[in-house]
Order: C-alpha cells, then structure tokens, then sequence
C-alpha cells in the first residue's frame, strides 16, 4: 500500500502518518526501487491502534508506552491513569454547569452584576453594598474585586470573601462605604496634599479590617511609595493598581494601609 492508501483505510491523514513515523511510533516501511513506501497490513493494524488510543485521549507519549509493552501491563496502568482524569474532568464540568445556572439566574433576576459573571457569594456581597449612585469609585472597586477573585488562589480567595463578610457585618458599614467612595470620587481633580486625603485615608481604614492586610509589609516596600516609585516583585502590579487612581485618590489609599499596618496588633 501507498502511504495515501493506507492513511485512507484507517481514517487518518498521510501527514499524521509521517507524524508517527518521525515520532516512532509507526515503523518505517521497506521503500520500493521507485522509491515509495509499501506498507503492509501490519502497518494498518498498528496505526489503527494509534488512532484508538488518541480517541481514548492519550496522549502520543502515552501512546508510545503503551506500544512498547507487549505484555499489556502498561496499557491497564494508562487506562487506570486516563480514566482518573476524565473523572477529574467531569467533576470540573459538573461545577462549571452548576456555576453557570447560577449566573444564568441571576442574570435572569437582574442580578448579574457589570463586572460580568463572578461567584455567586461575590455577588452576595455586593448586593450588601446596596444601591451605590452613580459612583467611579464604586465601579472601579467592583472591578478590582473582580480581578482578585479570579487571579487569587482558593485559599486567598476565601479570606478576601471572609474579610469582605466581617466588613459588611458592622452595623453602619453601608453608609461608611458610601462615605468612602464620595470621598475618594471628591479627590479625583484633587492634588496628593489635599486636606481631604487624610480624612477619605481614615474613612477607609474604618472599614478595612486590619488582618486584610498581609503582614510582612512594611514602610520601605512599593505600598509607600508614588505611582511613579521604583521597586521589585509585586512592584509592578503595586504600580500599575496606583496608576489606575488619580493621584489624590492614591494618596489616599497609600495612607489607608499605613493606618492599617500601625493598627495591627
């Protein structure tokens, strides 16, 4: 057979074919004196192995185990392996449905926020913020809130979550976030030194319970300094979170954490 006879016959493409060939998986077939391939039925019979266990999903490394061990030893062993991670899949699948109703329902109540679909108990929370007006402030923490939750690990994730509930929980928080965000939306044509700083700084850091802040920062780290500082680590994103607010409005946040920290028992 011509490599485009015997790729026909299995329901593969000639380049797959060479594919195998270059990885090894296929042994290369005596050449005619014309210089083509003849390949044998014993060929087809192990290239049709091949495309049965990629369908399987796996992968040709796997593959490769697998065609090596004649006893078959190994081919129970990856099976056992393939079958744990499509279980490991289809609980991921489960829980990514089960999210997706749950954002489906809230879209459908008007509850999905504009930041886009985030967990339900993130949802929850900013529910307990209440109706806020027509606030930058208010949006831009929403989004951060947003960003956090998706890049943070489950275990930060649910300390932010946990920080957020204890918040919210003190009698009178509502109105102090609406407090904090006219605060801080007053500042944006506002200069660094502006009387009003100090006071948006100490509304904040009424609210902010002080375990939200990591402990191994301190007064010589990125946290203290300009939107234009210099630093290493997380100096960048520090950077990039202050340059997003006005100056004033940075100012302000800065002064929050140095409260915080200095109120950490």
């Amino acid at each position: 057979m011509r490599i485009g006879e015997l790729a026909a016959a299995v329901g593969v493409t000639p380049r797959a074919v060479r594919h195998y060939h270059h990885l090894g998986l296929l042994p290369e077939p005596e050449r005619r004196p014309n210089g083509y391939r003849d390949y044998t039925l014993r060929h087809a019979v192990v290239l049709a192995r091949i495309r049965r266990l990629t369908e399987l999903g796996l992968g040709l490394a796997e593959v490769r185990d697998v065609l090596a061990d004649d006893a078959g030893r190994e081919l129970v062993e990856v099976f056992g392996e393939l079958d744990e991670d499509l279980a490991r899949q289809e609980s991921a699948i489960r829980e990514r449905r089960d999210r997706l109703r749950v954002l489906m329902e809230d879209a459908r109540a008007g509850r999905l926020p504009a930041e886009g679909p985030v967990s339900s108990e993130l949802v929850a929370l900013f529910g307990r913020f209440g109706p806020v007006p027509e606030s930058p402030m208010a949006a831009k923490d929403r989004e951060m809130f947003a960003l956090l939750e998706t890049t943070a690990t489950p275990e930060v994730r649910a300390e932010m979550l946990a920080g957020l509930e204890s918040m919210m929980a003190v009698p009178g928080a509502v109105e102090r976030v609406h407090e904090a965000y006219a605060l801080l939306d007053a500042l944006a044509d506002a200069e660094p030194d502006d009387p009003r700083v100090t006071k948006a700084a100490r509304v904040l850091a009424g609210l902010i319970p002080p375990d939200m802040i990591p402990p191994d920062t301190n007064t010589n780290t990125d946290l203290d300094k300009g939107a234009n500082g210099t630093g290493t680590g997380t100096g960048s994103f520090l950077r990039a979170f202050y340059a997003d607010f006005a100056p004033a409005q940075a100012e302000a946040i800065r002064r929050t954490l140095r409260i915080l920290r200095e109120d950490r028992p």
